[in-house]
């Protein structure tokens, strides 16, 4: 038995989750200078929400799921049947799905870009390491039946297309926030 879901709970824990970060936020803000420590911060509960969405019971604690109403594959009726949503959130499941992964993507090329060097290898391969983290949640879903949730291929890209958004917008918040001239003091250099 699943012993927690519903709405109420996701909304504390994502409220849990970003008091958490906001203390990590002020705990690295002189080691990675502001826009460094805020980013990594809402890095880290986007993902956090990404999980509490997407692996907690949308509809309260099923309790069981018969073995006979266990799902054996994912479903591959690409743009099927989808809910409309939560009720905090309009626009249907879909919209939902890529919405949720754009502030990471944007976060993690934005977090990234703090180190222009290697930037052009470690934002791309995050934004793939991203989209690929929705295959394994779905995976998750399909396995774990009595989390309540169905596997899906749209769900995967829709979660893929909100992770190359999000990569889209960092890139856009980079080239003007421009993160590596704000790294913060590096203690063992005394910049």
């Amino acid at each position: 038995m699943f012993p927690v879901g519903g709405v109420g709970v996701m909304l504390v824990l994502i409220a849990l989750a970003g008091a958490a970060c906001a203390l990590l936020g002020w705990a690295t803000r002189r080691r990675l200078g502001l826009l460094g420590a805020t980013t990594l911060a809402l890095l880290v509960w986007s993902l956090v929400v990404i999980g509490v969405l997407t692996l907690i019971p949308a509809n309260g604690a099923p309790g069981w799921v018969m073995a006979e109403e266990r799902l054996e594959t994912c479903s591959f009726d690409y743009g099927g049947p989808a809910p409309e949503g939560f009720w905090i959130f309009g626009g249907g499941q879909r919209m939902l799905n890529v919405a949720i992964f754009v502030p990471a993507g944007a976060l993690l090329v934005l977090f990234a870009a703090r180190w222009p060097r290697t930037a052009w290898l470690t934002a791309p391969f995050g934004v793939l390491a991203l989209a690929a983290s929705s295959v394994v949640i779905e995976l998750a879903q399909l396995e774990l039946a009595r989390l309540d949730r169905a596997c899906d291929v749209t769900d995967m890209v829709d979660n893929a297309t909100g992770a190359a958004v999000g990569g889209a917008v960092g890139l856009v918040l980079a080239l003007l926030l421009r993160p590596w001239r704000h790294r913060g003091v590096d203690p063992g250099r005394g910049r």
